[in-house]
């Protein structure tokens, strides 16, 4: 085995360790308006990575080989990631390069009548959950190291080529696939990885890692020697992964929940703004209780009653003072003193009020059949000149179908109407104007 070459891989990959974890404790921890609740959006949340290492045709996990020599060969690819949350991601991966091997002894080549292999990894692509397994931390604010697992599913396009016992080499490149002329076998595989990112800013992380690939063919050593055993290859890599979107947001590959949750439980702003609104809400509560108070009990809050206690059942006006109605003016007939009839603004609707009255006219009516009557229909000054005067007329139209409906002969009734004309009173206070709603009889 070439351990020389894995030697200097580890030897590199420690100094720039040593010299990550120190830039990233001068980093320090880096301040964020981000919420425990606040979602995805308020986080940095796409990474995109470069890395480099060595491919193996073997896994640490160990199995069956079908050369009992391997060689470490470049490789290389590209990440895209999306975080998904504090712990967990997808990631998109891609990887070229080499594989090779080779048997050293005649028992080993008559074991599979291969001398050497040399696999061109021509592409392999895989989406992978990746879970970071140190985001949470009771100990740190926020981490400089993180530890991650991710395993998935993806296909490779290979070209084996071996050499046999006879020094005879077999090239599957261009000879490929079910008609034979692809470039390439495909198969799928299986990913299984696990690594450590130091933080070096709040942009770039730098990668170390090891993935195993468990391939579901025997061929990718152009070499099918051990009935129904599969081949694997692994990858030992290191790399630099940059986050991208606004530099305002954080990275939530760094952020720390249970650092965040206690940044807002203790954040002195919160607790002011918090305090700020409780005396608000109290302040609202009080004036509700204030407007609700009603001591009087009549219809107005004490806040805004200008006449305290009103004795019950006193009819108020907006101002909680009494409502001062004059009372209707008598006219006087041939048979008695009637009142005139009142109605509601912008009404001609008969009050039950108004019954008493109108049954003593038609009861002196139907007393004496020479008597006529005049119902003479009136409006207040609100509206237009027209409208009240169909308005007077529908009044005096109300009394004397009441009358008719009680036995009164209608040809005895006369209607007529005057509309705002002829006010009794002062139109321009609303007293005034309820006693000019009305309707005389004559």
């Amino acid at each position: 085995m070439n351990y020389s070459t894995i030697k200097k891989v580890v030897a590199c990959s420690m100094i720039a360790a040593l010299g990550v974890t120190s830039a990233s404790a001068q980093d320090g921890t880096t301040s964020s308006s981000a919420k425990v609740f606040g979602g995805r959006a308020q986080y940095r949340t796409w990474s995109l990575g470069v890395n480099a290492g060595v491919l193996m045709p073997v896994a640490v996990t160990g199995g069956s080989d079908d050369f009992a020599n391997w060689d470490v060969k470049l490789g290389y690819g590209l990440t895209l990631r999306k975080q998904l949350g504090h712990a967990f991601g997808l990631e998109l991966a891609g990887l070229r390069g080499d594989l090779s091997g080779s048997n050293s002894s005649a028992t080993d080549i008559a074991a599979t009548d291969r001398r050497s292999f040399e696999t061109e990894l021509g592409w392999a692509g895989s989406l992978s959950g990746v879970v970071n397994v140190a985001t949470v931390d009771f100990l740190r604010r926020e981490n400089s190291v993180n530890f991650i697992v991710k395993a998935g599913y993806g296909f490779a396009g290979y070209a084996p080529k071996t050499v046999n016992a006879a020094n005879v080499a077999l090239d599957w490149k261009g000879k490929a696939g079910s008609s034979g002329d692809k470039d390439y076998v495909i198969g799928a595989f299986i990913p299984v990885g696990v690594g450590v990112k130091f933080k070096l800013s709040n942009r770039v992380n730098f990668d170390l890692g090891y993935n195993m690939y468990f391939v579901d063919a025997d061929n990718l050593d152009g070499t099918y020697a051990k009935g129904t055993s599969k081949d694997k290859f692994s990858y030992g890599y290191g790399g630099l992964e940059f986050s991208l979107g606004k530099s305002s947001k954080p990275n939530l590959d760094w952020v720390n929940p249970v650092a965040m949750m206690y940044d807002e439980l203790k954040d002195n702003t919160l607790r002011q703004e918090v305090e700020a609104l409780k005396g608000r809400v109290s302040t609202l509560e009080n004036t509700v209780n204030q407007l609700a108070a009603d001591a009087d009990g009549d219809g107005v809050s004490d806040k805004f009653d200008k006449c305290p206690g009103t004795p019950a059942g006193t009819v108020v006006d907006g101002s909680g003072c009494p409502i001062k109605f004059p009372e209707p003016a008598a006219t006087t007939t041939s048979s008695g003193n009637y009142s005139n009839i009142q109605f509601e603004f912008d009404s001609s609707v008969l009050k039950t009020s108004s019954y008493p009255t109108l049954d003593q006219v038609s009861a002196d009516l139907r007393a004496d059949n020479t008597k006529t009557i005049t119902l003479s229909g009136y409006a207040s000054a609100e509206g237009t000149e027209a409208y009240n005067l169909k308005l007077s007329k529908d009044r005096a139209n109300s009394v004397k179908t009441y009358l008719v409906n009680s036995g009164v002969d209608a040809k005895r009734i006369t209607i007529k109407a005057f509309g705002e004309s002829n006010p009794i009173a002062d139109n321009s206070t609303e007293e005034g104007r309820i006693l000019n709603r009305r309707v005389e009889f004559k």
